[in-house]
Formats: structure tokens, C-alpha cells, sequence
């Protein structure tokens, strides 16, 4: 007896808020797999609706990617071509799938991208900052010490940076950001994108935080972050002071690790301090 050829996953882009950015290869590809694998049904099956896609649902999250995985490697190996979604955009961008793309491709089975909308793509696409070399951090740990040392330890960094944040966070991100980068440095808070309520602000992380904090809706929603890299050598310097100085002082005086951090990184002391000179 012939062995069937193996299927196809296949990883589908839905949109990220208007339905009229479901691409019409997506929207035929999702009607002939034998199944989709979406990371939340209840999400995906009022959109799966709206286009009469009627393909059977199985739920793919990250309590169960592990273990399922392995059951639906088999099933395209017998035959089966399968499509993969999550609850918005791109697969695999801050949402699960990796464990089954990582196992599908190392038996030996297609996986073939079906491109579409992705909120980073596209907030990075009308922020105004530069766009040729930018980072993408997902989002950053809920725990305020640990979000606060992973942005301490990006403030040097020249490339533009994408962050995704969620509306009971973003404030709390945004003073964080500033604390970081320093309360001049350039950003962008895309909002709700693609959305009836989109918003893109723009301006340096100080206006941006009293923005945000002085108008509640601009608190609601689904955010992208996007933050200026560092850009001259001297910029550069200011911010890995900042960086050195904020963790000296879990061990040392607040005037002990500016004088510190100042020598090691060759940043003025005077900007490392809250923008003043630490207390003797």
C-alpha cells in the first residue's frame, strides 16, 4: 500500500481589527485544510462565520501546544493539510504555534506562510521613526522590577524598539519607559490599530505619559510601543550610564553609583540621576 503524501500547515494571517484586511488567499485557504488549530475557538469562530468558512476547530494554546502537537504532526503525516491561526495577525508573533511549526518542520512536513496583517508591521509602518533596523521585544514580564531591568538593559540599544502592551499596563510601561530612556527620548503609542478607535501619538516619553495619563480612553485597548533607539555615541553613553547607575544602586548610595556608572560608561554624571547630580 502506497504511504499518502504528507499535508501542509499551513500559517494563516487574520486581521488585527477590520475584516476587510482578510486576504482572499487566507480566507480560501482556511475553507479546503481538514482543520484549523486557533489559539482561542471562541475568538475565532465568529470570524470563521462572517466569511462562511465552515472548517472544523481545534483549540491550540499554550497550556497545550506541547501536547498536541505531536498528534497533529501525525495527522499531516497521514495525509492531512492543516492551517494555523491565532486570535490576531501574524501566528507565532507574541502567540503560540512555535512548538508546532518547530515539530512539523522537523518531520519532514511544508509549512507555508499565508501572509497578512501584523500589528508591529504595521504601527512601525506610520510611527516616523526609522524603520530600516528595529527590535521587536513582544511584551516585557508583568513583574514591574523585572520590566523595568529588561528596559534598563535596552536603553543603548540604537535600533528602533517595538513593544506590545496591554491597556492595564501602559501607563505603568510608559514611566518606565521614560525612566529608561530618559524623559526626551522620541516614541510613538499606536492604539486600537486598524480599529474605529485608532489613535497614533507621537512625541518625546514625557508628553507621551502626561498624554496618556490625562485622557482615560487613551488607556483602553491594544498597544504598540514604539521607542527611538539611541542615537549618538553620546546618547549612547547617557544610556548605559543610566543602566550601570540603576543597578548599583541595589548595592551601593545613590551618589556612590552615579560616580560609578559615570566612570564606567563615560556618561555625565549629572544625567544620570534623575537628570541631576545623585545627593552626597
Amino acid at each position: 500500500m502506497n504511504t499518502p503524501a504528507p499535508g501542509t500547515l499551513h500559517v494563516v494571517a487574520t486581521p488585527i481589527g477590520n475584516l476587510g484586511d482578510f486576504t482572499p488567499r487566507a480566507v480560501e485557504t482556511l475553507k479546503q485544510v481538514a482543520a484549523i488549530c486557533a489559539e482561542d475557538t471562541r475568538r475565532t469562530r465568529p470570524l470563521l462565520q462572517q466569511f462562511g468558512i465552515g472548517t472544523p476547530l481545534i483549540a491550540l494554546h499554550d497550556h497545550n501546544e506541547a501536547e498536541v502537537s505531536a498528534s497533529l504532526v501525525r495527522r499531516m503525516l497521514a495525509g492531512d493539510s492543516l492551517a494555523l491561526v491565532s486570535d490576531a495577525g501574524t501566528p507565532l508573533v507574541s502567540d503560540p504555534g512555535y512548538r508546532l511549526v518547530h515539530a512539523a518542520r522537523e518531520a519532514g512536513i511544508r509549512v507555508s506562510p499565508v501572509p497578512g496583517a501584523a500589528a508591529l508591521i504595521a504601527a512601525l509602518s506610520v510611527a516616523g521613526l526609522p524603520s530600516d533596523r528595529f527590535v521587536f521585544e513582544g511584551f516585557l514580564p508583568a513583574k514591574a522590577s523585572a520590566r523595568r531591568e529588561r528596559l534598563q538593559s535596552l536603553a543603548g540599544e540604537s535600533r528602533t524598539l517595538i513593544f506590545y502592551e496591554s491597556s492595564h499596563r501602559i501607563l505603568d510601561f510608559l514611566g518606565d519607559a521614560r525612566d529608561a530612556f530618559g524623559a526626551q527620548r522620541r516614541a510613538v503609542v499606536a492604539r486600537e490599530l486598524t480599529k474605529l478607535f485608532e489613535t497614533v501619538l507621537d512625541g518625546d516619553l514625557d508628553a507621551l505619559v502626561l498624554r496618556v495619563q490625562a485622557d482615560p480612553d487613551q488607556q483602553k485597548g491594544e498597544f504598540v510601543v514604539l521607542v527611538e533607539g539611541a542615537g549618538d555615541d553620546v546618547d549612547a553613553k547617557i544610556a548605559e550610564g543610566r543602566r550601570l547607575y540603576a543597578k548599583l544602586c541595589e548595592y551601593l548610595k545613590p551618589s556612590q553609583a552615579a560616580k560609578l556608572a559615570a566612570e564606567l560608561s563615560g556618561a555625565p554624571r549629572k544625567e544620570l540621576y534623575g537628570g541631576t547630580v545623585a545627593p552626597e
